[in-house]
C-alpha cells in the first residue's frame, strides 16, 4: 500500500471509530476541512506532519499512536528514488 493511501485511510478510520464526520473532525483537529478534503480526495499528495498532528488532537491520540497500525506495515513511499 502506497503511504498515501494508509494516511487516508487512517484518517477515515479514525473519524469513524470517533463516529465523527469529516466536517467534525477538522473543526475539532483545528483545521480547514479544504485542506483535509483536498488530501482525501487525491489533490494534494500528502499531508504536513503538523496537519497529522492536529487530526491526532482532535481525537485524542498521540501522534506515535496514528503511526501504529496495521496499515502502516510496508507501506511504500510514493514518486521517491532510489539515492543509494
Amino acid at each position: 500500500m502506497k503511504l498515501s493511501d494508509a494516511i487516508k485511510q487512517r484518517i477515515i478510520n479514525l473519524a469513524d471509530s470517533e463516529d465523527m464526520s469529516l466536517h467534525k473532525l477538522s473543526l475539532r483537529a483545528g483545521i480547514a476541512y479544504s485542506t483535509l478534503n483536498s488530501f482525501l480526495n487525491g489533490k494534494a499528495k500528502s499531508p504536513k506532519i503538523v496537519t497529522i498532528l492536529h487530526i491526532c488532537e482532535g481525537v485524542g491520540i498521540e501522534l506515535k499512536d496514528f503511526f501504529d497500525d496495521d496499515l502502516f506495515f510496508e507501506v511504500e513511499a510514493e514518486g521517491e528514488e532510489n539515492h543509494n
